[in-house]
This record gives C-alpha cells, sequence and structure tokens, in this order.
C-alpha cells in the first residue's frame, strides 16, 4: 500500500483511493504506450529490411537496420528474454495477459518473438537468394 491516510469520512478515503488508481492506471498506459511505439519503430524497420533486399538496394540503411534487430536480440537475452519495459509495467497492473504492457491483440503478444524472428530469418534468406 502507498501510504495510509485516516480519515472518518468514507467518502474522502475513496478519492484518494480514486487518485492512486488513476495515478497507477497513467503510468501504466504510459509504459503501455512506448512499448507499442517501439513495436510499431521495428515493424517499419521489417518492412524496410524486406523492401530493400527485394530491391536490391541493401547499403548503409539496411545494415542499420539489421544493427537495431541484433541489439533487440541481446536487450532481449540480456533481459530473460522481455522487454526490460514489461518488469516496469507489472509493478502497475496484476494482469498475467501476455499484452497487459502493450495494445496489442493477445495472440500476437503472446507469439511476437516467434513471428518476428520467423521473419528476420527470412530476410535473410531473401538477402542470400537474391
Amino acid at each position: 500500500m502507498r501510504g495510509v491516510t485516516i480519515s472518518h469520512d468514507p467518502g474522502f478515503a475513496y478519492l484518494v483511493y480514486m487518485e492512486q488508481t488513476e495515478s497507477t492506471n497513467s503510468k501504466l498506459v504510459f509504459l503501455k504506450r512506448i512499448h507499442t511505439g517501439i513495436w510499431i519503430f521495428f515493424n517499419i524497420l521489417m518492412g524496410y529490411l524486406f523492401y530493400a533486399v527485394w530491391t536490391r538496394t541493401t547499403g548503409l540503411l539496411f545494415w542499420i537496420c539489421i544493427g537495431c534487430f541484433v541489439a533487440e536480440f541481446f536487450v532481449l537475452m540480456f533481459n530473460g528474454w522481455a522487454c526490460p519495459l514489461t518488469p516496469m509495467a507489472r509493478k502497475y497492473t496484476d494482469d498475467q495477459r501476455a499484452n497487459f504492457d502493450i495494445y496489442l491483440p493477445e495472440w500476437l503478444a503472446r507469439h511476437n518473438k516467434t513471428i518476428y524472428s520467423i521473419l528476420f530469418i527470412l530476410v535473410f534468406v531473401l538477402y542470400l537468394v537474391r
């Protein structure tokens, strides 16, 4: 419990509880927005990787995008295969669903690493073939 407010007025106690709940909710919403923004960023990178491989324009920007994914891989690996924002968001909810910390459908949040690992490998296969 964050703090104890002693009052004989039940309305006052309710207002204090609501204020704490709104503060907690706004922190969780903020973290979910940041997490979703990062996810969108990596989707843009993935889209560019496929475009670059398909059009055979694999220059410096292509390798910078690859470097971003490699960096993300190490960030996840050193954080127990979870986004570093996940434990921060866990402090603000008891929700245990896969999408509690990001604005994605639950099935996508649950299988996100598998899907993007396959897509990343596919980019490399296409790069080698083309």
